[in-house]
């Protein structure tokens, strides 16, 4: 056997400890019935199966999609108040590759505590109904004596007013919903806000699962404020049309609990966010094709918002479909997402960049021919499937392909040749996460089992394994690192109440 083979093996057997906890969990937890439910469930006095596929939250069924469509209003207001939490570890593969691996690989293959989100959520009256999201995040941040901090704050948040008309010809849903992420109100998996969805620690041993792979998404993330609209005829159509701006103001909870200076700004309120979606359902089966995109202007500087040169303009569209197959007891998935995004850069940053070459001062090989200047726009576009199986709520597996390409970008290059000709790492930039390409590309596969002895509970792990990272298949980082090193086993409980 070689000797980075062995290497690599001795560090999965780290989290042995782990796997024997999930077992102990999941043997306690099969000894209890679940005698209170989480918000939505006692609200409608259905079992999760009904509203998530295969019990696998959040994934939603016909059902489920029809609950969220409704504004959440469907059954009796109940206490609105819910509780999910994340205890999970991982290992990544190859840590000999590094200048610093006690902060490139934080807890490395240690169990951690690392999240937990309180839920408010549920029928308000007949009409309006409310999803939010406070989630606590146990590493935050990191104090200057290297102990970490928690922090808290807003996370998804829905509000909606919806109303349904049916008659013999028709059946037709409207409602409107405010929100602090486009997307957040889709009622597939496949939209941006729903297709990553266990989370992982905010730690350097943790920046390689699954969590933090490419996924399609929209360029602002959360944090701001916006309305849409929508429909859906005849189990049909599905359309929505909104708008989004700064949370601030009377928006400002949209974003609380984050200072300010951290919040994505954006110029004015002409932000919008379109979503359109072709459905069906035939016994056991629904199919979803659709489109959606957005245009976003971004300020550089989310603490400086006076200087309108200071606006990046984001367009990002996307295509997505999805199939499932529910008939106890098996329930099937398949999703697929792509998007094109595409940034042009503020002004200030394109005069910035102009005539210096690599905003890091990096060279060619010879260490004398200065590089390209920065581009003044980049084109990205991430592509992403993922088939999964659930057997009878308990038992299933999932493998997902992710890849990420683009241009290339001398203001990507983190690593590259000094005056010297020699290789080196920008100081601000660990070589584990460096790019000596400055193309920003990125693929591999992610595969996964889980098992939910209780509904409200699953254990899960996953693999993830790469073939391209930072623009190479290997040393992508001028020195020696491989995608490959990247490769990372991470387990996690996973439990709702």
């Amino acid at each position: 056997m070689k000797a980075s083979t062995l290497q690599t093996q001795c560090r999965y057997f780290e989290l042995i400890p782990f796997f024997v906890c999930l077992m102990i969990l999941g043997s306690i937890t099969l000894s209890f019935d679940a005698q209170a439910l989480p918000a939505f469930a006692r609200q409608t006095g259905q079992n999760c199966v009904s509203c998530h596929a295969g019990g696998q939250f959040p994934e939603l069924t016909p059902y489920g999609r029809i609950f969220k469509m409704t504004g959440y209003t469907i059954g009796e207001r109940t206490l609105p108040f819910s509780a999910m939490g994340v205890i999970n570890a991982a290992s990544v593969a190859d840590r000999s590759k590094s200048d610093l691996p006690a902060d490139d690989f934080q807890k490395n293959g240690n169990p951690v505590f690392s999240s937990a989100s309180l839920f408010i959520a549920g029928k308000v009256t007949d009409n309006i109904g409310l999803f939010s999201q406070i989630t606590y995040d146990h590493y935050a941040g990191q104090h200057a004596d290297g102990s970490f901090y928690g922090h808290s704050s807003a996370d998804n948040i829905d509000l909606r007013y919806a109303d349904r008309f049916v008659n013999e010809r028709s059946d037709l849903i409207v409602g409107v919903s405010v929100n602090n992420n486009p997307s957040v109100s889709d009622p597939w998996n496949t939209a941006a806000a729903w297709m990553q969805y266990v989370p992982a620690a905010s730690l350097t041993s943790h920046q390689f699962t699954d969590a933090n792979t490419p996924y399609p998404g929209n360029s602002t993330g959360g944090n701001i404020a916006g309305i849409s609209g929508y429909a859906y005829w005849n189990a049909l159509v599905y359309a929505e049309l909104g708008t989004y701006q700064t949370a601030k103001g009377l928006f400002r909870p949209m974003s609380a609990g984050m200072p300010a200076a951290e919040t994505t700004k954006l110029k004015g309120r002409n932000n919008p966010y379109w979503r359109l979606a072709l459905t069906h359902e035939w016994g056991p089966h629904n199919v979803m094709v659709g489109v959606s995109g957005n245009y976003a202007h971004i300020y550089d500087d989310p603490a400086d918002t006076t200087n309108p040169n200071s606006v990046h303009r984001v367009k990002t569209t996307g295509v997505d479909g999805q199939y499932q197959f529910l008939l106890d007891p098996h329930t099937v998935t398949a999703q697929i997402a792509y998007t094109r995004q595409r940034t042009n850069y503020s002004a200030n940053e394109i005069a910035a960049n102009a005539g210096v070459g690599s905003p890091f001062g990096f060279f060619a090989a010879d260490g004398i021919t200065s590089l390209p200047d920065a581009n003044s726009a980049d084109t990205t576009n991430t592509f992403r499937t993922k088939l999964s199986y659930v057997y009878q709520a308990k038992y299933g597996g999932s493998a997902a392909y992710f890849n990420l390409s683009g241009t290339t970008n001398t203001a990507n290059q983190s690593s590259g040749y000094d005056n010297t000709a020699t290789i080196i790492v920008d100081p601000g930039t660990s070589r584990v996460n460096s790019n000596f390409s400055g193309n920003p590309a990125m693929r591999g596969m992610t595969y996964e089992l889980f098992y939910t002895p209780i509904q409200y509970v699953r254990l899960g792990g996953q693999y993830t394994a790469y073939s391209k990272f930072n623009g190479a298949s290997s040393n992508y980082d001028g020195l020696g690192r491989n995608a490959k090193d990247n490769n990372t086993l991470f387990l996690y409980v996973w439990a709702a109440y």
